[in-house]
């Protein structure tokens, strides 16, 4: 079926101190821009003050990295010099449901970076999302409907709005669930896609299970995609024990928890390079992959795969 979600649209890591993780991911070899965080009026009259969570992005052709964490309100604190300030507007009737929205999302980001730092947000991009929402429906997947949000982003031409529809699963343990509409050209070329390390694409996300709910998950990820879970991707499940034999060394913070995510590159060998000089340790998966360990990288191991 056209609209069956066949790869990924981002992953979110979910981080403690955005400065750090923004200097951690260019060590890594990406360009990841300085975050923005909104800055709603809390009332009626007030100054727009920062709320809720800031992130940033390391874009790719198709998809995207996002470094996020969240902001309490009216602080900078763990935010790096040049963070972006977005004043947020909304109708005065309105503006008590923005700032609930907010705080829900603030509060998510709480709790899952409480549990862990690492990657908690899995979203599916998909060319047709209504029809998405319709086929995961009709297969028992509840979901809270197609959203629109619009994103200001900075162009050659100036500041546009960037629409961005998606819908969010209901009751996945392991995170942020969902799909969102495949990314718009027309703004995708507009970002820095030309990273060091060669980056061109999110390809796989992996998701560690206890070992006597593999059935159960794969089942239910069978449903989100429309098919069979499949060794091609986008998202491999396996248990503890199947990811120390996947990736050597690691152990899962909690499960289930989305543990590694992969980008393919054209190069490994540059890649090996570049991430020695910057003083990364680096590990070889089951498959020949080289690979950054949970450890060394906030908690969610970076997978490069040669494309």
């Amino acid at each position: 079926m056209s609209h069956d979600l066949t790869r990924l649209h981002h992953v979110g890591h979910v981080v403690s101190d955005m400065a750090q993780a923004i200097a951690l991911y260019r060590r890594l070899g990406f360009h990841v821009p300085p975050p923005s965080v909104p800055a709603p009026a809390p009332r009626e009259g007030a100054e727009p003050e920062p709320f809720g969570a800031a992130n940033t992005h390391a874009d790719l052709s198709r998809s995207f990295v996002e470094l996020v964490t969240p902001v309490k309100p009216g602080s900078t604190a763990g935010l790096p010099p040049g963070t972006r300030i977005v004043p947020l507007q909304a109708p005065a009737e309105k503006l008590p449901l923005v700032m609930s929205r907010i705080e829900e999302t603030s509060s998510r980001l709480v709790g899952w970076r409480d549990r862990f730092e690492g990657l908690h947000i899995l979203m599916f991009s998909s060319p047709d999302v209504d029809a998405a929402g319709q086929r995961l429906a009709a297969a028992g997947v509840v979901h809270g409907g197609v959203n629109t949000v619009g994103r200001p982003v900075e162009t050659p031409d100036g500041v546009r709005t960037e629409l961005v529809r998606y819908l969010e699963i209901d009751g996945a343990p392991e995170g942020r669930v969902g799909v969102v509409a495949d990314v718009d050209p027309e703004f995708q070329h507009t970002r820095q896609l030309d990273h060091p390390n060669g980056a061109q694409d999110l390809v796989e996300a992996v998701l560690c299970v206890p070992d006597g709910q593999l059935p159960l998950v794969s089942e239910r990820y069978a449903r989100y995609l429309g098919r069979p879970i499949s060794p091609e991707g986008p998202v491999t499940l396996l248990t503890r024990a199947e990811l120390s034999d996947l990736l050597p060394g690691e152990e899962p913070p909690a499960l289930p928890a989305l543990v590694a995510c992969t980008v393919a590159v054209p190069d490994v060998a540059r890649v090996r390079t570049l991430l020695a000089e910057n003083g990364l340790p680096v590990r070889e998966t089951a498959r020949g992959e080289l690979f950054v360990p949970a450890e060394a990288s906030l908690g969610a191991a970076l997978i490069f795969r040669e494309s």
